[in-house]
């Protein structure tokens, strides 16, 4: 992909945005489909805050450039030029990054790495309200893994050692005031994880508060939460790690859809998504939410619910 024109220095005012546009820049080679959405995010919500200061009004025009370069180079990418498959995307890619940092944390296998990606799944899921309003599932992610990459970023920051796993939200600990936690203090590369791995094998399905993870999901490829080339892990000796497909209900093969039931415009918009979601998942190689996906939206396309 072709370099982008720099951007101007960020105005003060911008500074809510700062790291979504950092995390742009870290996606231009490793999934220009996210940097795309991030940069989108940003240049709405700067409109927001000022679209007058003529620092703020060169800064937007700039970032403007930028998208209608990256527009023009994603031209046949279904993701750009489709809302519905661009939401599935990132949707899925912040997941499998949340639940790569979610693992690490429940083995206690705390790192710079396992933070960042807490705080970017965070920074992604704010990107996702470029499609609309975030579902209840997606705004206690949000919040939970933001928490997360504060609290344990504080805990090693003062030499103590954190609590794995879920544990009680700080309700007032509010992570956009605080400049150390998530992305600030972390390098652009991601570093060796202190004491494991990253093994999508090695990862179960996870909850918390109620929210279930897909299994089998993983982080996806050339996120930061990759295992960096320098590992020393020859490249040719991992295998592709078998997967637990769910059974599916042998009543789904012979649903026919009754006569009574009327679908609104939201369920067919719904069971679309649905299907959508399954075709993002299919491009991770995770068969597991595939199916899962698939048999939600033949379900509600079937009974309604």
């Amino acid at each position: 992909m072709a370099a982008l024109a720099p951007l101007p220095p960020l105005p003060p005012q911008f500074k809510s945005i700062q790291h979504h546009l950092r995390t742009a820049q870290e996606h231009d080679k490793r999934d220009p489909v996210v940097a795309y959405y991030c940069r989108l995010y940003a240049m709405q919500t700067g409109m927001k805050i000022d679209s007058k200061t003529p620092d703020c009004r060169k800064f937007l025009s700039k970032l403007m450039d930028q998208l209608e370069a990256l527009k023009k180079q994603l031209g046949d990418n279904e993701a750009i030029t489709q809302e519905i498959v661009g939401s599935a995307h990132l949707e899925n890619y912040a997941l499998k990054m949340f639940l790569y940092a979610d693992n690490e944390d429940r083995a206690g296998r705390f790192h710079k790495n396992m933070i960042k990606s807490f705080y970017t799944a965070s920074l992604l899921i704010d990107v996702i309200t470029v499609f609309g309003e975030l579902t209840d599932e997606n705004v206690k992610h949000r919040k939970y893994a933001r928490w997360k990459a504060t609290y344990i970023h504080n805990c090693l920051k003062n030499g103590e050692t954190p609590q794995a796993g879920p544990v009680g939200i700080e309700e007032d600990n509010d992570v956009e005031e605080n400049e150390d936690a998530g992305a600030t203090s972390l390098p652009t590369q991601p570093p060796q994880p202190s004491s494991s791995a990253y093994d999508p094998s090695s990862m179960p399905s996870s909850s918390f508060t109620g929210i279930q993870i897909p299994p089998g999901a993983h982080a996806p490829a050339n996120t930061p939460a990759e295992v960096p080339h320098s590992t020393g892990v020859a490249s040719n000796t991992i295998q592709p790690t078998p997967q637990t497909v769910p059974a599916i209900d042998p009543a789904l093969f012979s649903t026919v859809s009754q006569g009574d039931i009327r679908l609104t415009p939201e369920d067919f918009a719904r069971a679309q998504k649905y299907c959508k979601y399954a075709g993002s998942a299919l491009q991770y190689e995770d068969v597991s939410t595939a199916v899962q996906n698939l048999q939600k939206a033949l379900k509600l396309l079937t009974t309604g619910r």
